[in-house]
């Protein structure tokens, strides 16, 4: 790995740390009191405020993916090489671990301290709302095809330059807003597996899906967006 690619994948690994641990940490902390009130509305915006964050922080260094699907949809589209692909995804879900093991290691210094879920995601008995693995499949590949669709869009030739982080983070805000009773939402592998392996069991069983949706969906997105947007790239 050459010293750019290093460094790329450095911001990769940070920018999914900070995603994992604070936006998980918003909901595995924040609910030991609930008399704080962060709430459903609380936590989405937590996970939209790391990416916002981070793409600040680090995107004009890598790109600011902070996801496997966001990398295999900016693939798709045409917007990543493909010899990033896999040193990417590999600090991502390095960073998700990472992040996970750290929060773990903060939550469990409560006392009577119980992890449950461990924010992880889940369909049927693990969904939140107890939605079946249909609705959970579909949730996730349509949330994904958007969060690509918004990416590609805010980052093409003619959209407001240098304000892509707000719409990015605004966007994955409202994913969560939607689909945190279905999924507890993912859109992100790396963020799946980081939680599923500290919780567990049936959330490792699981975890299938949440690598399975948010890629096929993120492909589809991103070929989408550049089909729409390559007139408007060429002109």
């Amino acid at each position: 790995m050459n010293k750019d690619m290093s460094r790329c994948a450095a911001a990769e690994f940070f920018g999914t740390f900070w995603l994992t641990f604070a936006g998980c940490g918003s909901a595995v902390l924040a609910a030991a009191f609930p008399a704080l009130g962060i709430g459903f509305l609380g936590v989405s915006l937590a996970f939209g405020l790391t990416v916002l964050t981070m793409a600040y922080a680090v995107g004009h260094i890598s790109g600011g993916h902070f996801n496997p699907a966001v990398t295999i949809g900016l693939w798709a589209a045409g917007r990543c090489r493909t010899g990033v692909v896999l040193p990417y995804i590999a600090a991502q879900v390095a960073g998700a671990i990472a992040g996970a093991a750290v929060l773990w290691f903060i939550a469990s210094g409560q006392p009577g301290w119980v992890p449950g879920g461990f924010a992880s995601n889940g369909y049927g008995a693990l969904s939140p709302g107890k939605f079946n693995l249909a609705s959970s499949f579909i949730t996730e590949a349509v949330m994904t095809f958007a969060f690509l669709f918004i990416i590609v869009g805010t980052t093409s030739k003619g959209a407001a330059a240098g304000f892509a982080g707000i719409p990015i983070g605004l966007a994955l805000t409202i994913i969560h807003l939607v689909s945190i009773p279905v999924t507890n939402t993912s859109v992100n592998p790396a963020r799946s597996t980081g939680p599923a392996l500290f919780a567990g069991g049936e959330y490792i069983t699981q975890l299938w899906l949440f690598w399975a949706a948010p890629m096929i969906g993120a492909a589809l997105g991103g070929i989408m967006a550049r089909w729409l947007q390559e007139p408007s790239d060429a002109a």
